[in-house]
């Protein structure tokens, strides 16, 4: 497996993969914004818009074909320029369980530190496994909105709201 950092050029060459990942993820239930069934126009459209100024898409190959990938919104108001936003963590349910959720949350936090952010926050459908996931790897719960997510069966959901500080080395 590897992790490659996508930008426009070579999103596009892989479009039809992140399409399918984008499907499957919310075909399978998860709250990332979307509502299944999603049809690949919505998809396409979504990832078209993706990789812009500010936004870092990773995503982890193996053997050619795109089966995980995270996004990393760099804040760039003057105030908020030590944060970043945790986006969209998504891996094709038959590669679930094998670490890459976790290799991508490290990537994206060696990334984000490597362009001195000190502080990542996200949000999560409460009871999700990329709840527990994100508790596991250091994330802090701050806090919960409720009724904020809703789902296929049309029943709404909390979200959790967490943040994680990251540590910045000091020039020596």
């Amino acid at each position: 497996m590897e992790i490659v950092l996508f930008t426009p050029e070579n999103l596009l060459s892989s479009l039809p993969q992140f399409v399918a990942l984008l499907q499957d993820t919310v075909n399978g239930g998860a709250s990332v914004g979307f509502l299944p069934p999603l049809d690949s126009h919505t998809a396409e459209a979504y990832w078209r818009g993706v990789v812009t100024d500010g936004v870092i898409l990773l995503a982890v190959m193996e053997e050619g074909r795109v089966v995980g990938t995270v996004q990393l919104a760099l804040a760039e108001k003057a105030n908020a320029r030590h944060r970043a936003e945790v986006q969209k963590l998504m891996v094709l349910t038959e590669f679930r369980g094998r670490g890459i959720a976790r290799r991508l949350m490290e990537r994206l936090e060696e990334i984000a530190v490597e362009h001195g952010r000190s502080l990542l926050v996200l949000d999560t459908r409460r009871g999700d496994v990329a709840e527990s996931l994100y508790h596991k790897l250091g994330y802090i719960e701050a806090g919960a909105i409720p009724l904020f997510a809703l789902s296929a069966n049309g029943e709404l959901h909390d979200t959790v709201i967490l943040y994680k500080p990251l540590k910045i080395e000091e020039p020596k």
